[in-house]
């Protein structure tokens, strides 16, 4: 069995006291210095200073995906049309055209242009001799009967000389249109008393065509035409028998009418009214169609 004994101190113990704390003094200070180099080195603090190398990289701009423009719908479109007639005589020559909604055009030309040949194409009155006449995306040009009555129904018609019915009152004429269309008694009148107002002939609702002016008269067949909010208006020279004043209040109505979104077509052969108007303008000449103004 080993015992635990505790083994004679050396000669350092046999040494004076004084040279004892001077040697002791120097062990702790080699301890201290021993253990400072065997210390595992604390982690170096992060630096705050910016790395040089590591620059920041500008942020890049971003990017935003371009703006898309509406799909506007197409109400109108003529894809090279001509139309002769039985004699030889060519009133429209590759005709092309293209109308969107909420559009508005005057059409100008002289007399025997052809302006009101290119209107009944558009309703269906006249079927082109080549080409394409499309009304909504709807190709028209051969369609008969109940067929081209429904296309009809979407397309408002203004005519140079009224064509009112005599016997009817105001109210009468423009109601007859909702009326032959089966509306009831109900929407006829919610949608009879508004119209009136807006062409300013509320006040002569009970008055027969013979009792009115020009331009009231001219002004109930605009009425009519609109009752049925149509997206596609077709006036053929709607200002033709009227005085300036009156031609003007005309125009304004249809430019009030576009202002809702219903596409108009004009034909006129008044320059000075299509000079003071800021719409599209195009000619008809010799068949051909040339644009004059967008």
């Amino acid at each position: 069995m080993t015992s635990v004994v505790t083994r004679p101190s050396s000669s350092y113990e046999r040494l004076p006291a004084d040279v004892r704390s001077v040697l002791s003094d120097r062990l702790q200070g080699a301890t201290s210095v021993t253990d400072k180099d065997n210390a595992i080195p604390a982690p170096p603090r992060a630096s705050t200073k910016p790395n040089p190398q590591r620059r920041s990289q500008p942020s890049k701009p971003k990017t935003t995906a371009p703006r898309q423009t509406p799909h506007r719908h197409v109400v109108v479109a003529l894809q090279n049309v001509s139309k002769s007639y039985p004699k030889g005589n060519r009133a429209l020559i590759d005709v092309n055209l293209q109308m969107h909604k909420g559009d508005f055009l005057f059409i100008t030309g002289a007399s025997g242009a052809g302006k009101s040949t290119l209107l009944k194409l558009l309703y269906g009155q006249e079927h082109p001799t080549s080409g394409d006449v499309m009304i909504e995306g709807t190709p028209i040009g051969q369609l008969r009967g109940n067929q081209l009555a429904k296309v009809r129904r979407r397309i408002g018609i203004v005519f140079q000389d009224y064509k009112l019915i005599p016997r009817r009152t105001v109210a009468e004429n423009v109601a007859f249109v909702l009326w032959a269309q089966g509306y009831s008694r109900k929407e006829i009148h919610r949608r009879l008393w508004p119209t009136l107002k807006m062409v300013g002939l509320q006040d002569k609702s009970e008055s027969f065509p013979n009792e009115l002016s020009g331009g009231e008269q001219q002004r109930v067949s605009i009425a009519r035409a609109v009752v049925g909010t149509p997206p596609l208006l077709l006036a053929d020279e709607p200002t033709g028998n009227l005085d300036p004043e009156n031609a003007l209040q005309v125009i304004k109505i249809l430019k009030k009418l576009n202002s809702i979104g219903i596409t108009v077509v004009v034909t006129t052969h008044n320059e000075q009214l299509v000079r003071v108007s800021n719409h599209p303008v195009v000619q008809l000449k010799e068949g051909h169609l040339r644009q004059l103004r967008q």
